[in-house]
């Protein structure tokens, strides 16, 4: 490997639903960060690791910047201030059709208090005619001096060759922390029950708010070898939101069921069996023993 290789961390910022999990998506080539039109979809630094001849950059994708409402949302909080201070390059991502807001506003305070260069990144320019996107980046640049701009779209693709580029531009001279072939630093456990999730959320609309966890309870290989058993459990806060999630004759979560077993094949390469099950916990998103339980490890941040 040439002595000019470059690596870093990019944090990538932005309101909740500005596209950033699309992003990470488009580049990584692969389902690691799960999509939905909620708010709030992302809880954990999401790490994606995009890796060229020159160059490797670790992209965290971080929870959407929103005043928590409660201890998960604290939790949330914490994660993404965190991560601005301990990266190479941040990319706050607002949305082409979205106005300059009291959102917006409110991240680019926090990005005073940081000295990190920041890209701003225009996402969902696909969706806009492109004379109006002169004002907009206009009205940011009023704001705050950012180091580039770029306008994209992440769901058609478009210019993100381009920011990748001008990332690799900012980096550091570096070694490369992961191998060529590795797409992220979560256990797959982690993704399998991030994908199961998702379809809770695609599937059951704004009947079941984000008080949805999932845990899965084993991964086994099982028949020679051939296929692999996953068994996982879905945590709600209430009995009326079981009882969607169940739905008529349990054909709810045999949808969720089927829909997930597709991604978490194309994840781990090899026929799965899935197993859901569904049980309440009562206002978990306020009890620290539990959050613990579900993964968000407070001394990690």
């Amino acid at each position: 490997m040439n002595n000019s290789f470059k690596s870093g961390f990019v944090s990538i910022i932005g309101r909740p639903n500005v596209g950033k999990s699309t992003f990470i998506n488009r580049v990584i080539g692969q389902k690691i960060a799960i999509m939905s039109d909620k708010p709030q979809t992302t809880r954990n630094k999401i790490q994606g690791v995009y890796t060229t001849n020159q160059s490797q950059i670790i992209f965290i994708d971080t929870p959407g910047i929103h005043k928590p409402k409660h201890k998960l949302g604290d939790f949330m909080m914490k994660i993404t201030q965190n991560t601005l201070k301990e990266v190479d390059l941040i990319l706050f991502m607002v949305n082409a059709m979205e106005g300059l807001g009291r959102g917006e506003e409110y991240i680019i305070e926090r990005l005073k208090e940081t000295n990190t260069p920041v890209f701003l990144v225009i996402n969902k320019i696909d969706q806009v005619h492109p004379d109006e996107l002169l004002p907009i980046i206009d009205q940011y640049k009023d704001k705050f001096d950012f180091q580039e701009i770029v306008p994209i779209s992440a769901l058609q693709g478009n210019n993100i060759d381009t920011l990748l580029k001008q990332i690799e531009t900012y980096l550091p001279e570096g070694p490369q922390y992961y191998p060529s072939d590795q797409v992220t630093d979560h256990p797959e456990r982690f993704i399998i029950s991030e994908l199961i999730r998702e379809k809770v959320l695609h599937l059951t609309r704004e009947e079941v708010p984000h008080s949805v966890a999932v845990v899965v309870d084993a991964i086994e290989k099982r028949e020679n070898n051939q296929a692999v058993y996953v068994a996982a459990t879905i945590i709600v806060e209430r009995d009326s939101q079981k009882g969607i999630i169940i739905g008529k004759q349990g054909g709810m979560l045999k949808e969720i069921g089927q829909r997930a077993r597709v991604d978490i094949e194309n994840l781990l390469g090899s026929k799965v069996f899935l197993e859901l099950w569904v049980k309440v916990q009562k206002d978990w998103r306020n009890r620290l023993t539990q959050l613990r339980d579900f993964g968000f490890k407070e001394d990690e941040y």
